[in-house]
């Protein structure tokens, strides 16, 4: 999907639509239509047997959207008032009745804000949010599906709803970097609080339903959802702070994910007040919605317990002395410092200062470290004592995880690799894909932040700019190329 708010911008966009839709689909054919800027995208979930009964389910609100893309789900839609919801309930059963449809299906709506109502689709299958659905009706829709195409009738009335659900979907993707995808090895996936997966939970509580598991590779060839997390409560309210405490309390090792921007969406006035539609993530995005959760100080204690972490795992399979507290010298000595980069790009050191009663923070923090081990640290900070689990992994990648959020970081080494060195202006590709389109040569002359080309990853297309106002020396990629992340795209001489 585009948008656009100019026509001069109607060819660029639509040629951009057509190849995107290509590249995914096989299928360029783009069509238009009136963009309702704060609507509400609302669906309705039918399931019609072969004996002339046509249930109308219940109702789902998918408005919180990137990309036009939906993240966030929930059963039933909030706010949208009794009559409005049997109008969209009876235009849902009239428009399947017409059909002669069987099975399960699900009819779109688009809700603008004076109450009326558009239709946008019908899908003719079960959709990803088919389980706040589950959740609040008792339903098993899969299993419907099968009973009805064995000739089952369904019962004359649909289960009432009970609660709420809502779903979030976690991706392989940086909100920071306008989604830019991410790929890698799964290193962990948990999530504590879940009480069921891929079914129903027997009471109020979290499923879980994962496409991944530790060792899944996860590429740019298909969507970058890993899993969704549902959670069942009482009313909107419960399921929201559920929904929010699982996914901050989930242990996610590897690729970078939209996780910690799932979880302040879920506790954001706005929407915790039910003031959803599909341009609440633009609406709010100066709040800090992209920001993670541990961000600052609460990195920096991170990479600190990483740094007495990695200390302790050394001590610990040193082949003499290792039962010696980590960095112990008999007098005193020079701190060690540890540095690391943050998933962002930032660089962080740390220091630490070894004493007979045990490593004390050497760059300034108000720390009191009460227990270091390989996988675990305990520090004290103004006065409250906080837990970091530590994981490293190949790679080499460091995973922190606290009630202050999770961090991942990247070891650097103390010297640098010259065979690492990039030259100057080089553009790089951020992500593994297909270069789907150049809009540069050499000799061109180009602006900062001017598109040179076009990777396709994970179904989506991502403009490659100018870092900066120069003249392109090089473009080192051609369309329908598969590139690797890193790999050189073109070279851009900076104009002084």
């Amino acid at each position: 999907m585009r948008v656009v708010r100019d026509l001069a911008g109607l060819a660029g966009e639509t040629e951009a639509a057509r190849s995107e839709a290509a590249a995914a689909f096989g299928d360029p054919t783009v069509f238009c239509e009136r963009y309702v800027e704060q609507g509400r995208h609302i669906e309705v979930q039918v399931l019609a047997d072969n004996h002339g009964t046509m249930w109308a389910v219940g109702d789902r609100d998918c408005s919180i959207q990137r990309r036009h893309q939906k993240i966030i789900e929930e059963a039933p839609a909030p706010g949208i008032g009794a009559a409005a919801r049997e109008r969209l309930h009876d235009a849902a059963r009239r428009l399947a009745g017409a059909l002669g449809y069987s099975g399960a299906g699900t009819v779109e709506f688009l809700l603008d804000a004076d109450g009326t109502f558009s239709f946008l689709e019908m899908n003719t299958r079960l959709q990803v949010e088919h389980p706040v659905t589950e959740c609040v009706t008792g339903l098993d829709l899969v299993e419907w599906q099968l009973r009805i195409a064995e000739g089952a009738a369904l019962p004359d009335e649909p289960p009432a709803a009970r609660g709420h659900a809502i779903e979030a979907r976690i991706y392989a993707e940086d909100p920071e970097r306008d989604w830019r995808p991410q790929s890698g090895d799964i290193a962990a996936f948990d999530v504590p609080d879940r009480v069921a997966e891929h079914t129903n939970p027997a009471g109020y509580g979290v499923r879980v339903d994962s496409g991944v598991e530790p060792g899944t590779a996860v590429g740019t060839d298909y969507d970058p959802m890993l899993a969704k997390v549902i959670a069942w409560g009482r009313d909107r309210p419960d399921a929201a702070r559920r929904l929010a405490a699982a996914l901050a309390g989930a242990r996610l090792h590897g690729p970078g994910s939209n996780r910690d921007l799932l979880v302040r969406v879920l506790r954001h006035p706005a929407f915790v007040a039910g003031g959803v539609h599909t341009g609440f993530l633009a609406e709010h995005w100066a709040d800090g919605l992209a920001r993670p959760l541990a961000a600052g100080p609460a990195e920096r204690l991170s990479a600190l317990a990483a740094a007495l972490a990695e200390a302790a795992g050394n001590r610990e399979r040193a082949p003499v002395l290792s039962s010696l507290p980590p960095g112990w010298r008999n007098l005193p000595s020079q701190p060690q410092y540890k540095r690391y980069r943050t998933a962002r790009g930032e660089e962080l050191e740390v220091g630490y200062r070894t004493t007979r009663a045990g490593p004390v923070p050497a760059t300034g923090e108000d720390v009191r470290v009460h227990r270091v081990r390989p996988d675990e640290v305990h520090l004290e900070v103004d006065g409250v004592r906080r837990t970091f689990a530590v994981a490293r992994y190949s790679g080499p990648l460091t995973c922190v995880d606290s009630a202050l959020g999770a961090v991942a970081l990247t070891p650097l080494p103390r010297f640098a690799d010259p065979e690492a060195y990039v030259a100057p202006g080089s553009v790089l590709a951020p992500m593994p894909g297909t270069v789907a389109r150049v809009a540069a040569a050499s000799g061109d002359r180009v602006r900062a932040g001017q598109a040179l080309m076009w990777l396709e990853a994970m179904k989506m297309e991502h403009p490659i700019t100018a870092p900066a106002a120069g003249v392109v020396t090089e473009v080192a990629a051609r369309a329908g190329q598969r590139v690797d992340s890193g790999a050189v795209l073109a070279v851009v001489e900076e104009e002084n």
